[in-house]
């Protein structure tokens, strides 16, 4: 039950400054004292599958390889890690660029869907142009049993450890992955919600790790994007430190996605498909 802890994920007292952080200086409001703190960074990246430019984000500059993987995927780009064929990235500074070549499948999908994501750390459907992408025919889970109560227990404090750069300034979001066992394997943090989930997810496909049998927790309120993006990951689970939306748990229920939130103080709540019958 104890996570196992990656190199990059030590607990922030044991950590040095992350490299997704900078120092800047303030001033109290009366303008009588003044000190310095770490802020988080943030940078725009651009990404273009097969030379067409496609999407702008706003993301925290930490494995960027692990959210361009998880993006193509959760957005729909690419059904297979295997069609991204290659993977370049360029830049410095606060702008960087990817190159993603595709295969002519998933580039021909891509530009069927005319979309063009102008996106932020808030906003996960940005550039939709209708409600079709935005509510798309995703495959049903076959199901799987829901974790065992234990393994949540104490999991806020647990997952300190996979969150260097929250621990060390704030202002980011972190997945996390717990395997089939209940051992918290690996975890991803960012500015964006979402974007935390893709490096996630793009970090298991490319250390080959199996989800069968684990879960995703997620430490920011779940809406709808983050079931899309597990369910199109084939991730059966979803724990969520704040509680869904609505229509969150309707799509759950409707894929046969496990969908727990984790209240502060309270026991709990699972949401789907224990209570799938229930309104």
């Amino acid at each position: 039950m104890n996570a196992k802890r990656p190199a990059c994920a030590a607990p922030a007292l044991e950590t040095p400054a992350p490299a997704a952080s900078q120092t800047y200086s303030y001033s109290d409001l009366p303008l009588v004292e003044s000190a310095s703190t770490a802020l988080a960074e943030e940078v725009a990246l651009a990404i273009a599958y097969n030379g067409i430019s496609q999407a702008v984000m706003l993301v925290t500059p930490t494995d960027l390889e692990d959210f361009i993987v998880g993006f193509s995927l959760g957005s729909g780009i690419i059904e297979d890690a295997s069609d991204i064929y290659d993977l370049q990235l360029t830049g410095a500074g606060s702008a960087q660029y990817a190159q993603v070549t595709i295969a002519n499948r998933a580039f021909w999908n891509l530009k069927q869907q005319r979309r063009q994501l102008a996106g932020t750390s808030g906003c996960g459907l940005c550039g939709v142009e209708a409600v079709e992408q935005a509510l798309p025919d995703l495959n049903v889970l076959p199901g799987a049993p829901l974790p065992p109560a234990a393994w949540l227990d104490g999991l806020r404090q647990r997952i300190g450890a996979f969150q260097p750069l929250g621990q060390h300034c704030g202002a980011v979001h972190a997945a996390v992955f717990m395997d089939a066992s209940g051992e918290l394997l690996l975890g991803r943090e960012d500015i964006g919600r979402h974007n935390a989930l893709d490096k996630l997810i793009g970090g298991l496909i490319r250390q080959k790790i199996s989800t069968d049998g684990g879960l995703a927790i997620v430490t920011s309120r779940c809406s709808l994007e983050l079931i899309q993006k597990v369910l199109r990951a084939g991730i059966q689970t979803l724990v969520s430190l704040s509680a869904p939306t609505g229509l969150a748990v309707q799509w759950a229920r409707r894929h046969n996605l496990n969908l727990i939130h984790l209240p502060q103080k309270n026991a709990p709540r699972v949401y789907s498909p224990a209570m799938e019958n229930q309104a």
